[in-house]
């Protein structure tokens, strides 16, 4: 869990930096797509802040298991690649990936 929470801190700081958190809490409508990553009503970005930041934290406050994967890298790597941009935003999605594989190995 611990690295799981690292690697969230490190998303969250990687988002901060280069601009791309929001401030301002999409709609509870937006965050009700049932559209993979809410593609129709939010950026990745903003996915990752509002819906997978959020509910891995409460998960792991509620000591419930986590998902085997996000899976949330590829998708990544699409939505920056017009820009060549989230780099390092892509590797840490990676490695989130990877922490959570190996947890439920376990």
């Amino acid at each position: 869990m611990t690295a799981v929470l690292s690697i969230l801190s490190a998303i969250e700081t990687e988002l901060k930096s280069t601009q791309l958190w929001s401030e301002q809490r999409p709609s509870d409508e937006a965050l009700a797509s049932s559209q993979p990553f809410c593609i129709d009503t939010l950026t990745l970005p903003q996915w990752i802040q509002f819906v997978l930041l959020e509910r891995l934290k409460h998960m792991i406050k509620l000591d419930t298991p986590l998902p085997a994967q996000c899976g949330v890298a590829p998708m990544a790597e699409e939505y920056f690649k017009p820009t060549n941009d989230g780099q390092r935003l892509i590797a840490l999605l990676n490695e989130l990936d990877q922490v959570l594989s190996r947890q439920t190995t376990r």
